[in-house]
């Protein structure tokens, strides 16, 4: 349940006499060398593919695209998920940067650009902007299957004009956040009660 400052989890004790917490509905077991390990030792795993604004091109460059993404879902023979998942982008970096230029800039019209490129990434930053990100997820247990999945996912993935690549533990983390917390950005403090 989501309350006004923070997430209420509400843990009953079982018959045991142990008190249950939200982790242990959860079946996961760790997230470690791109691969969600879950409590029966199945790894779910798969690629993410880096967006690409298709229409922009030609309208022959897009369905040829689009037939490509057609034919290359129809060849995936077991199952998997297309997830969606929306990452906060993290400018503060850049804004360091700008502030260390316009510091160091004495030309009016310079230092103008650069407050204007400012005030642009404060209205990023205050607005709560995300990077969509895009990912094919499978769930197996043979090592061997996991990467030669991986790797007909990425090539068939090129053949179509898109890049990707193998799942990190930081993306499935998101991706496991986005789930579990309804899409909803987590930065305020837990509320537990007991």
């Amino acid at each position: 349940m989501y309350g006004k400052d923070g997430v209420l989890i509400v843990a009953k004790k079982n018959v045991t006499g142990s008190i249950k917490s939200t982790e242990s509905w959860v079946p996961v077991q760790s997230i470690t060398n791109g691969m969600i390990v879950l409590d029966n030792n199945l790894k779910v795993t798969g690629v993410k593919i880096t967006p690409r604004n298709i229409f922009i091109l030609d309208a022959d460059s897009q369905m040829g695209i689009i037939n490509n993404l057609k034919n290359f879902y129809n060849q995936i023979d077991y199952e998997f998920w297309l997830v969606v998942a929306d990452r906060p982008v993290d400018i503060s970096v850049y804004m360091s940067q700008l502030q260390l230029q316009y510091n160091q800039t004495q030309s009016p019209a310079v230092r103008k650009l650069i407050t204007e490129d400012i005030q642009k990434g404060n209205s990023f930053m205050n607005n709560n902007v995300v990077d969509t990100e895009y990912y094919i997820l499978f769930k197996e247990n043979d090592m061997d299957k996991i990467q030669k999945r991986i790797r007909a996912l990425i090539n068939a993935l090129s053949a179509c004009g898109l890049t990707s690549s193998q799942t990190t533990n930081e993306d499935l983390r998101i991706i496991l956040d986005n789930f579990l917390n309804g899409g909803q950005t987590t930065d305020f403090g837990t509320v537990v009660a007991l």
